[in-house]
C-alpha cells in the first residue's frame, strides 16, 4: 500500500513546529516536499529521511 501524501499542516504537527517553519526549511534547506497545484505535498519518510540526515539544521536559521 502507498504512503499517504501529507500536507504542510500535517507536516508541522509531525515535527511539532509551525507551518511558516515547515514553508522556510523548504526555502532554505532543501526539505523534501512536492508542489501539487499551489499545495506543497509531502511524504513522512522523505521527510524523517532529511530530519535524520541533519537536513533542519544544516546552515542557517529557521
Amino acid at each position: 500500500m502507498s504512503e499517504p501524501w501529507l500536507s504542510a499542516d500535517d507536516v508541522a504537527m509531525h515535527l511539532g513546529v509551525t507551518k511558516d517553519t515547515v514553508y522556510a526549511w523548504i526555502a532554505d534547506k532543501g526539505m523534501p516536499a512536492h508542489k501539487v497545484g499551489r499545495l506543497w505535498k509531502f511524504q513522512a519518510s522523505e521527510v524523517d529521511a532529511w530530519v535524520r540526515s541533519g537536513g533542519s539544521s544544516a546552515g542557517g536559521a529557521a
